[in-house]
């Protein structure tokens, strides 16, 4: 079996994810125009140095600019899109392959995607620099730069993915290595914005020498190469080129080595445990006691259980704690305000209700029980709903004084959980209802970030959705805060929660009445193989 049926199955595999399903055409075409802008705008940017004849810009841009592209393909889909499983390597085991050809192979089919041609049409801004400022060797060293750069952005990103979904299959390992990764996953994002946020007091002098040391590491060597040349360090293009190869080989040997675990599975290491008889009933087991003894109680619980069990969702709450109180910390922190701006915190609280986009393809074929079972569509969103805010409230109290605290604005801590809430409510009434029109189903492995072939488009696409949505209906209660802040310390409170609560309702009252339609498709959709 050679490397192009791999590239053919992983093409084919697409193609059929796509067929008979209208919206997510119309998803991955967007995602395609929108990595088509990006490569666009990479490529701009990589190149501003060459043509401005920028020989010093280009030796700290380049480097740093590469670090932030392998970091981004390690971190950015954790958080946003998801780790393409299509090719699960799960689904080799009982085939005679060799190692060797099946690293090639799933590493070949990893650039055989649209993220892959948009960083690579990007980066080659780069090679417009090199050849700009040091003519057709420097470029030619560059472009040899640019495509290992490549490679290592796959290497790196295939082999950290698989290590972490092998370490996840342990009930312990999961636990720490689940929120270790979340925790890193969701800091990139806050820590780039912040660094863009203070720019304008950077020490340029301080950036120069830190590219230095970064062009010398495995993230930003292949993008120095070309800069090297120009400068007339020819004797490091060499080195580095060593340096990343290496890093490329041991990559790819770290992969190899998680490999057959990650095939075999844990169903080898589980042992049977001997309970006790339960001393209580089921249903005392299951609901709380501050929870109603009835079908909203059981199912609510059961969320709450899940969230918190089970890896992907648990994921998924980490990385939103995580992003929700550094992202405005460090915003504030960096721009040196000592107030911040409502429109973030409903960008904030809009982003937590994003977890619940596509709620019903965390269970799959598992939603079957609830459908046969009859519960009503009401009934069964306002329960997912109430046992995820479960943690998503002291989420937001914690939130808001953290915020409070460090703008020295106590008082401003009621009308930050407001502006929280109001965000949070008014993306579900489009998040519900985006839950079951555009559900997906997820693939069945132990890696919490994996996704389907086209689904983690549909994920990031549908999460800008509800973010800009919650954004525009919550437009009043922003123009309120700006221009009656003395006002808003006292009324931020009730009013967002009497506006996240109308848009909760709404979402439940449309939503419910979809569910209830669609159940059968919803099922189908969510069951369907990967």
């Amino acid at each position: 079996m050679s490397l192009r049926h791999f590239v053919r199955l992983k093409l084919r595999l697409t193609a059929n994810g796509l067929r008979g399903q209208s919206w997510r055409v119309a998803l991955f075409v967007l995602g395609a125009v929108l990595a088509a802008i990006a490569a666009v705008g990479g490529y701009v940017a990589f190149s501003a140095a060459g043509l401005l004849g920028e020989e010093r810009a280009a030796e700290a841009v380049l480097p740093l600019g590469g670090a932030a592209v392998v970091l981004g393909w390690l971190f950015l889909p954790l958080v946003f899109f998801g780790v393409d499983e299509s090719l699960d390597p799960a689904r080799f085991a009982l085939l005679p392959l060799r190692r060797r050809t099946l690293i090639g192979g799933l590493f070949v089919a990893s650039l055989a995607g649209v993220p892959a041609v948009a960083t690579f049409a990007g980066t080659l801004g780069m090679v417009h620099t090199a050849a700009r400022l040091g003519g057709p060797v420097a470029g030619v060293v560059e472009f040899v730069g640019v495509v290992t750069g490549l490679l290592l952005c796959a290497a790196v990103s295939r082999a950290v993915t698989s290590a972490f979904a092998t370490a996840l299959r342990s009930r312990r390992a999961r636990d720490l290595a689940t929120v270790l990764l979340a925790v890193t996953a969701a800091l990139l994002g806050p820590l780039q914005l912040a660094a863009l946020a203070g720019a304008e007091r950077a020490d340029w002098g301080g950036v120069a020498r830190v590219a230095d040391v970064v062009a010398w590491t495995p993230f930003g060597a292949p993008y120095s190469m070309g800069p090297d040349v120009v400068a007339g360090r020819a004797w490091a293009v060499p080195v580095k080129l060593a340096i990343v190869l290496v890093s490329i080989t041991l990559l790819l040997w770290w992969w190899s080595a998680t490999l057959e675990r990650a095939m075999l599975g844990a169903a080898a290491n589980a042992r049977p445990r001997q309970r006790s008889a339960p001393e209580r009933t089921p249903v005392e087991q299951l609901v709380p006691r501050w929870l109603p003894a009835n079908r909203f109680g059981a199912l609510t619980a059961r969320e709450m259980r899940y969230w918190w069990r089970e890896t992907r969702r648990r994921a998924s709450l980490i990385t939103f704690s995580v992003i929700g109180v550094f992202l405005p910390v460090m915003l504030a922190v960096s721009s040196g305000s000592r107030s911040f701006p409502t429109g973030m915190l409903v960008f904030v609280g809009a982003l937590a209700a994003v977890s619940l986009a596509n709620q019903f393809g965390f269970e799959g074929s598992a939603y079957a029980a609830n459908v046969v079972a009859g519960v009503p569509g009401r009934v069964e969103l306002a329960s997912r709903v109430a046992g995820f805010s479960v943690y998503v409230g002291p989420a937001f109290v914690a939130i808001a004084v953290v915020v409070g605290v460090v703008t020295n604005r106590p008082a401003a801590i009621p009308a930050t959980v407001g502006a929280l809430v109001a965000g949070y409510g008014m993306a579900l009434s489009i998040v519900l209802s985006m839950s079951i029109r555009a559900a997906y189903a997820l693939p069945e492995t132990a890696n919490p970030f994996a996704m389907s072939s086209g689904g983690g488009t549909a994920k990031g696409l549908l999460s800008f959705v509800a973010l800009i949505a919650a954004a525009i209906a919550t437009l009043p209660l922003q123009l309120g805060a700006h221009f009656l802040p003395g006002a808003w310390l006292w009324a931020g409170l009730p009013a967002g929660i009497a506006y996240g609560a109308a848009g909760l309702l709404l979402g439940l009252r449309l939503a419910g009445r979809t569910l209830d339609r669609r159940m059968p498709e919803l099922l189908a959709t969510v069951s369907a193989a990967q």
